[in-house]
Protein backbone atom coordinates (compact mmCIF):
# COMPACT_ATOMS: atom_id res chain seq x y z
CA UNK A 1 0.00 0.00 0.00
CA UNK A 2 1.26 3.47 -0.87
CA UNK A 3 0.70 6.08 1.81
CA UNK A 4 1.16 9.70 0.71
CA UNK A 5 1.05 12.82 2.88
CA UNK A 6 0.40 16.08 1.05
CA UNK A 7 1.63 18.87 3.28
CA UNK A 8 3.85 21.89 3.75
CA UNK A 9 6.88 21.94 6.01
CA UNK A 10 5.64 24.87 8.07
CA UNK A 11 2.00 23.78 8.36
CA UNK A 12 1.13 22.97 11.97
CA UNK A 13 -1.64 20.63 10.87
CA UNK A 14 0.67 18.66 8.56
CA UNK A 15 3.30 18.66 11.34
CA UNK A 16 0.80 16.93 13.65
CA UNK A 17 0.17 14.18 11.13
CA UNK A 18 3.91 13.67 10.52
CA UNK A 19 4.43 13.18 14.25
CA UNK A 20 1.55 10.72 14.50
CA UNK A 21 2.75 8.68 11.51
CA UNK A 22 6.23 8.55 13.04
CA UNK A 23 4.95 7.54 16.48
CA UNK A 24 2.99 4.73 14.89
CA UNK A 25 5.89 3.63 12.71
CA UNK A 26 3.90 4.10 9.50
CA UNK A 27 5.92 4.82 6.37
CA UNK A 28 4.71 7.53 4.02
CA UNK A 29 5.80 9.53 1.00
CA UNK A 30 5.79 13.30 1.57
CA UNK A 31 4.46 15.52 -1.22
CA UNK A 32 4.97 19.25 -0.82
CA UNK A 33 2.10 21.67 -1.40
CA UNK A 34 3.72 25.12 -1.21
CA UNK A 35 1.17 27.31 0.53
CA UNK A 36 2.96 30.61 -0.06
CA UNK A 37 3.10 29.91 -3.80
CA UNK A 38 -0.60 29.05 -3.87
CA UNK A 39 -0.14 25.42 -4.87
CA UNK A 40 -3.09 24.52 -2.61
CA UNK A 41 -5.36 26.25 -5.14
CA UNK A 42 -4.19 24.16 -8.10
CA UNK A 43 -6.94 22.11 -9.70
CA UNK A 44 -5.08 18.84 -9.12
CA UNK A 45 -4.90 19.48 -5.40
CA UNK A 46 -8.47 20.79 -5.15
CA UNK A 47 -9.60 17.53 -6.71
CA UNK A 48 -7.95 15.81 -3.74
CA UNK A 49 -9.12 18.29 -1.10
CA UNK A 50 -11.79 20.81 -2.18
CA UNK A 51 -10.97 22.97 0.86
CA UNK A 52 -7.54 23.67 -0.60
CA UNK A 53 -5.85 23.02 2.73
CA UNK A 54 -3.13 20.72 4.00
CA UNK A 55 -2.69 18.06 5.11
CA UNK A 56 -4.31 15.49 2.88
CA UNK A 57 -3.41 11.89 3.54
CA UNK A 58 -3.87 9.22 0.90
CA UNK A 59 -3.84 5.81 2.53
CA UNK A 60 -4.51 3.15 -0.08
CA UNK A 61 -7.96 3.96 -1.47
CA UNK A 62 -8.80 6.41 1.31
CA UNK A 63 -8.32 10.17 0.98
CA UNK A 64 -8.41 11.90 4.35
CA UNK A 65 -8.40 15.59 5.24
CA UNK A 66 -8.50 17.70 8.41
CA UNK A 67 -5.73 16.77 10.83
CA UNK A 68 -7.99 15.88 13.82
CA UNK A 69 -9.90 13.43 11.64
CA UNK A 70 -6.67 12.01 10.21
CA UNK A 71 -5.18 11.50 13.68
CA UNK A 72 -8.24 9.62 14.91
CA UNK A 73 -8.33 7.59 11.70
CA UNK A 74 -4.73 6.50 12.23
CA UNK A 75 -5.53 5.43 15.78
CA UNK A 76 -8.55 3.41 14.67
CA UNK A 77 -7.08 1.97 11.47
CA UNK A 78 -3.80 0.93 13.09
CA UNK A 79 -4.72 -0.08 16.66
CA UNK A 80 -1.79 -2.49 16.89
CA UNK A 81 0.64 0.47 16.85
CA UNK A 82 1.14 2.77 19.88
CA UNK A 83 -2.21 4.37 20.66
CA UNK A 84 -2.74 8.12 20.55
CA UNK A 85 -5.84 7.96 22.76
CA UNK A 86 -6.17 6.24 26.15
CA UNK A 87 -8.65 3.45 26.89
CA UNK A 88 -11.07 5.12 29.31
CA UNK A 89 -13.88 7.26 27.82
CA UNK A 90 -13.24 9.95 30.43
CA UNK A 91 -9.52 9.98 29.70
CA UNK A 92 -10.15 10.05 25.95
CA UNK A 93 -12.41 13.07 26.46
CA UNK A 94 -9.68 14.81 28.44
CA UNK A 95 -7.04 14.17 25.77
CA UNK A 96 -9.39 15.33 23.02
CA UNK A 97 -10.11 18.51 24.99
CA UNK A 98 -6.39 19.24 25.39
CA UNK A 99 -5.83 18.65 21.68
CA UNK A 100 -8.83 20.83 20.74
CA UNK A 101 -7.55 23.68 22.90
CA UNK A 102 -4.73 23.95 20.38
CA UNK A 103 -6.19 22.64 17.13
CA UNK A 104 -9.61 24.31 17.42
CA UNK A 105 -9.00 27.44 19.50
CA UNK A 106 -5.41 28.67 18.96
CA UNK A 107 -4.37 27.47 15.54
CA UNK A 108 -7.32 28.41 13.28
CA UNK A 109 -7.07 32.16 13.94
CA UNK A 110 -3.28 32.12 13.54
CA UNK A 111 -2.85 30.09 10.37
CA UNK A 112 -1.34 31.46 7.18
CA UNK A 113 -4.54 32.44 5.37
CA UNK A 114 -5.77 34.41 8.40
CA UNK A 115 -2.43 36.17 8.86
CA UNK A 116 -2.32 37.09 5.16
CA UNK A 117 -5.79 38.62 5.48
CA UNK A 118 -4.80 40.52 8.63
CA UNK A 119 -1.78 41.99 6.84
CA UNK A 120 -3.35 42.35 3.39
CA UNK A 121 -6.99 43.57 3.23
CA UNK A 122 -6.96 44.74 6.85
CA UNK A 123 -3.66 46.57 6.39
CA UNK A 124 -1.99 45.58 9.64
CA UNK A 125 1.75 46.02 10.01
CA UNK A 126 4.17 43.16 10.65
CA UNK A 127 4.40 44.24 14.30
CA UNK A 128 0.61 44.24 14.63
CA UNK A 129 0.43 40.80 13.04
CA UNK A 130 3.01 39.42 15.50
CA UNK A 131 1.08 40.99 18.39
CA UNK A 132 -2.13 39.32 17.13
CA UNK A 133 -0.34 35.99 16.74
CA UNK A 134 1.24 35.97 20.18
CA UNK A 135 -1.87 37.28 21.91
CA UNK A 136 -3.95 34.29 20.88
CA UNK A 137 -1.23 31.77 21.68
CA UNK A 138 -0.76 33.34 25.11
CA UNK A 139 -4.53 33.24 25.72
CA UNK A 140 -4.66 29.58 24.79
CA UNK A 141 -1.46 28.54 26.53
CA UNK A 142 -2.56 30.24 29.76
CA UNK A 143 -5.64 28.02 29.93
CA UNK A 144 -3.80 24.94 28.69
CA UNK A 145 -1.09 25.36 31.32
CA UNK A 146 -3.74 25.27 34.05
CA UNK A 147 -5.45 22.27 32.47
CA UNK A 148 -2.16 20.37 32.52
CA UNK A 149 -0.62 21.59 35.78
CA UNK A 150 -3.75 21.09 37.87
CA UNK A 151 -4.56 17.55 36.74
CA UNK A 152 -2.82 14.52 38.31
CA UNK A 153 -3.25 12.61 35.04
CA UNK A 154 -0.56 14.80 33.51
CA UNK A 155 2.70 12.89 33.57
CA UNK A 156 5.87 13.16 31.58
CA UNK A 157 3.57 13.99 28.69
CA UNK A 158 0.13 15.60 28.47
CA UNK A 159 -1.58 12.43 29.64
CA UNK A 160 0.57 9.93 31.47
CA UNK A 161 4.07 8.86 30.52
CA UNK A 162 3.64 8.10 26.82
CA UNK A 163 3.08 10.67 24.06
CA UNK A 164 -0.40 10.84 22.58
CA UNK A 165 -2.89 12.95 20.68
CA UNK A 166 -2.54 16.02 22.90
CA UNK A 167 1.25 16.06 22.60
CA UNK A 168 0.99 15.65 18.83
CA UNK A 169 -1.07 18.86 18.73
CA UNK A 170 0.88 20.76 21.38
CA UNK A 171 4.40 20.53 20.01
CA UNK A 172 3.76 22.21 16.62
CA UNK A 173 2.12 25.11 18.43
CA UNK A 174 5.12 25.47 20.74
CA UNK A 175 7.41 25.53 17.71
CA UNK A 176 5.20 28.18 16.09
CA UNK A 177 5.34 30.32 19.22
CA UNK A 178 9.14 30.23 19.10
CA UNK A 179 9.11 31.62 15.54
CA UNK A 180 7.66 34.86 16.88
CA UNK A 181 9.65 34.85 20.12
CA UNK A 182 6.73 34.36 22.51
CA UNK A 183 7.98 34.16 26.09
CA UNK A 184 7.21 30.62 27.28
CA UNK A 185 8.36 31.23 30.86
CA UNK A 186 4.76 31.52 32.17
CA UNK A 187 4.02 27.98 30.94
CA UNK A 188 6.47 25.66 32.73
CA UNK A 189 4.36 22.52 32.31
CA UNK A 190 3.96 23.12 28.58
CA UNK A 191 7.69 23.75 28.25
CA UNK A 192 8.56 20.59 30.20
CA UNK A 193 6.26 18.43 28.09
CA UNK A 194 7.54 19.95 24.84
CA UNK A 195 11.11 19.23 25.90
CA UNK A 196 10.21 15.61 26.68
CA UNK A 197 8.66 15.30 23.22
CA UNK A 198 11.63 16.94 21.54
CA UNK A 199 13.86 14.17 22.90
CA UNK A 200 11.95 11.52 20.92
CA UNK A 201 12.99 10.56 17.36
CA UNK A 202 9.38 10.63 16.13
CA UNK A 203 9.08 14.32 17.02
CA UNK A 204 12.59 15.18 15.85
CA UNK A 205 12.03 13.67 12.39
CA UNK A 206 8.74 15.57 11.99
CA UNK A 207 10.25 19.00 12.75
CA UNK A 208 9.74 21.54 9.95
CA UNK A 209 13.48 22.09 9.55
CA UNK A 210 13.95 18.42 8.66
CA UNK A 211 11.40 18.28 5.85
CA UNK A 212 12.46 17.99 2.20
CA UNK A 213 10.68 21.26 1.31
CA UNK A 214 12.12 23.27 4.23
CA UNK A 215 13.36 26.69 3.18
Amino acid sequence: MTRVLHGYFRSSAAYRVRIALNLKGLDYEPVSVHLRKGEQRAEAFLALNPQGMVPALVDGEAVLTQSPAILEYLDEAYPETPRLLPGSPVDRARVRALAAAVACDIHPINNLRVLKYVQGPLGCSQDAMVAWYNHWIAEGFGALERMLADDPRTGRFCHGDAPGLADVCLVPQVVNSQRHALDLAPYPTIRRIAEACDALPAFQAAHPSRQPDAE
